[in-house]
């Protein structure tokens, strides 16, 4: 990017602003398991610090992180999953589907991605900001 311009988008979760503490989770049969308990049977993960993403971008790049919920409603993915679900109302399960998968991305309460899930976008700053991500 640093040689010939363009812009990444990172979504995932973890803290805006840098924080210690524990992050390391494990994971295993779709529940919180823990990490040194079963090694090999459960997976690994960690908090990602945007702001130290952030930071590894600044004099070359612009960039600017923010809550899951609100990229996703500046990229439009509410009327995009309208159009989806309008094309496909044929079959039955399918707007129901993609109407939870996207409050499970955009949901603020306590176990939604909205909140959890943070994006941090990267661009050349020759290029216009990405939409949601002008703050």
């Amino acid at each position: 990017m640093v040689h010939f311009g363009g812009a990444a988008l990172i979504i995932d979760y973890g803290h805006v602003e840098s924080a210690i503490g524990d992050t390391l989770q494990a994971v295993g049969r779709h529940k919180v398991a823990e990490p040194l308990l079963t090694p090999g049977e459960v997976d690994l993960t960690a908090h990602v610090d945007f702001q130290a993403l952030a930071q590894a971008a600044e004099g070359w790049a612009r960039a600017c992180t923010v809550r899951c919920r609100r990229a996703c409603c500046c990229a439009g993915s509410a009327s995009r999953s309208g159009r989806t679900r309008s094309r496909r109302a044929r079959r039955r399960t399918m707007p129901r589907t993609i109407q939870a998968a996207l409050v499970r991305l955009t949901d603020e309460d306590r176990t939604g991605m909205g909140r959890l899930f943070k994006a941090l976008a990267v661009s050349d700053p020759k290029l216009e900001p990405l939409p949601g991500f002008d703050a």
